[in-house]
Parts: structure tokens; sequence; C-alpha cells
């Protein structure tokens, strides 16, 4: 899908760096693209609601806020169950996201990942033991790889101007 007009377009590039960090972010915008404020946000939730944009949330530097020792916990856990097991880790607190992956054995067999933020190893460690707890007898295994650098933290950009 594509945006509808140049406004839509507009706001996608204007907000894809990250909404501005000021009290009022969507008078921000609206400033920038030239149209009101109740319009930027209608116009957002629009595109949410067709799909254009997949959502507006926070997407924090964990480094820059302390969370150093960070951990993809990888699980392997029955086929038939994995998504009610997913839907219960994902809504933990300390899980920032969670999804599910194909396995690649032999050497691979996990197929549910969860990420998990903490300050210390020992941190993370105490939260996959909670995932653990809550998988119970669904866990065949389980591993925890730790981030040494970010890598991305951008989906897909738009060019400012069309081609």
């Amino acid at each position: 899908m594509t945006p509808t007009d140049d406004i839509d377009r507009a706001i996608i590039v204007a907000t894809q760096q990250g909404l501005p960090l000021v009290a009022r972010p969507y008078h921000a915008i609206a400033e920038q693209v030239g149209i009101k404020p109740d319009e930027v946000m209608a116009r957002m939730n629009a595109m949410l609601d067709r799909g254009l944009i997949r959502r507006i949330g926070v997407v924090p530097n964990h480094y820059a806020i302390g969370y150093v020792a960070n951990g993809m916990s990888v699980w392997d856990v029955p086929d038939e169950h994995i998504d009610e097991l997913g839907e219960r880790v994902g809504r933990l607190d300390c899980v920032s996201h969670c999804y599910r992956r194909p396995r690649r054995p032999p050497q691979w067999n996990y197929n549910l990942f969860a990420m998990v933020h903490g300050r210390t190893r020992d941190e993370v460690e105490a939260k996959v033991a909670q995932i653990a707890a809550l998988l119970g007898e669904h866990v065949r295994g389980h591993d925890v790889l730790y981030s040494t650098r970010i890598l991305k933290k951008t989906g897909l950009r738009l060019a400012k101007t069309k081609s």
C-alpha cells in the first residue's frame, strides 16, 4: 500500500525518525506539514487502520537508559502450543517483543523468541527464569543470546521527495 496523497506521505516522512520530542508533537508535525493537529491525528489513525503504518510507539535506546545486559531468550516449545504461549510471554512486563521463528534443525531447534532487557545479566537471567516458569512443562530447551551492540533501530524509510 502507498499513501493516498501527498499529505499522508509528508506525515510519514515527518514522523519516520520518531515523533518530535516536544510537549505537543502532533502540533509540531502539523506546522511542518501545513495542516491542523487534529487532521494529523485523524490521518495517522486512518493510516494505522489501513495498514500503511503499523504502530505508533516508543522505541527506546536501552543502552542509553542503562539497560546494557539485553538478551534474546530463545525457546523450544511445541509448535501446537506456540501461539498461546507466545501471547502469554508477550504480555509479560519484562518482555519488549516476542515472536515465532522457524526452526533450523539440527543446529537450531528454537521457535519462540522473547527479548528481555536488564541492567545486569543476573537481572536478565531472573526474568528468563520467570518466562521459564510461565512456560512450565512446555519448555524443551532454551538459551539466552546477549546483545553486544545495536544493529538496527529503524524500519523502511521513505525518501523526502517522490521519484
